[in-house]
């Protein structure tokens, strides 16, 4: 049975502002500039009813948990997500494959990390969005280039239930020199708690012990994130 939320409405597309409207932005200001919200709407073409298509992207990313999620949602799990059809589903798919494609034929085209900018603007709209704390560790090689985004835990983070080889393993099978972990707070506020900076500590101290350096560990709230590293919490 498809699962009908209680929606609010939300104005058309035709009636935002020109600047607002993804395939416009597209246009003057370039793929690279739109968030992972508004090219999603560019697949999905339209709304349904009472709410614009960029809101139903932002909800999509949000029930699945980012692009991670969606990539892994089967066509008919995303047919029974309300104002989801088989043309859309079918859309989405079609779209993730391709990128998945290309990552897989064109390894230079994974982005590099310089700073911690690059990480959050890589990860903050889809976790920003997720109602549920996620850790993910990001994967990268000697040169800082991504390999690979993999979500490790979702649930209350704290040290009793991160269990620090659950972070590292993908890290050891992938041979990769250095991650950067990234979690979220649901609240919106991206503050590090005392806890956050417990584990930063744990997993610091683990990456020593197993020659894979732990880079930064950022927190990502509402639009908004914390680098510990630049703040000097859990690194020594």
């Amino acid at each position: 049975m498809e699962t009908v939320p209680v929606v609010e409405y939300t104005p058309m597309i035709r009636d935002l502002p020109v600047d607002l409207r993804p395939r416009e932005r597209m246009v003057y200001a370039g793929s690279g500039a739109l968030s992972t919200a508004e090219l999603l709407a560019i697949i999905l073409r339209m709304g349904g009813r009472g709410e614009n298509v960029l809101r139903m992207a932002e909800r999509l990313l949000s029930q699945f948990g980012g692009l991670p999620g969606l990539a892994q949602a089967s066509h008919d799990e995303l047919c029974l997500v309300h104002g989801i059809g088989e043309a859309k589903a079918t859309q989405i798919k079609a779209a993730l494959e391709l990128g998945r494609r290309l990552l897989a034929t064109s390894p230079h085209e994974r982005p590099q990390v310089r700073s911690p900018a690059d990480v959050a603007n890589l990860l903050m709209l889809e976790m920003s969005l997720l109602e549920q704390e996620h850790l993910r560790a990001v994967l990268l090689d000697t040169k800082n280039v991504v390999i690979r985004v993999v979500n490790v835990y979702a649930g209350n983070l704290n040290t009793a239930v991160v269990r620090v080889g659950e972070v590292f393993r993908e890290a050891i099978r992938a041979n990769c020199a250095s991650i950067i972990v990234v979690h979220n707070h649901p609240s919106g506020d991206p503050t590090p708690s005392p806890e956050d900076v417990r584990v930063t500590e744990q997993l610091v101290e683990a990456g020593r012990l197993l020659d894979i350096d732990v880079l930064d560990h950022l927190v990502i709230g509402r639009n908004r994130y914390v680098s510990l590293k630049e703040r000097g919490l859990g690194f020594r």
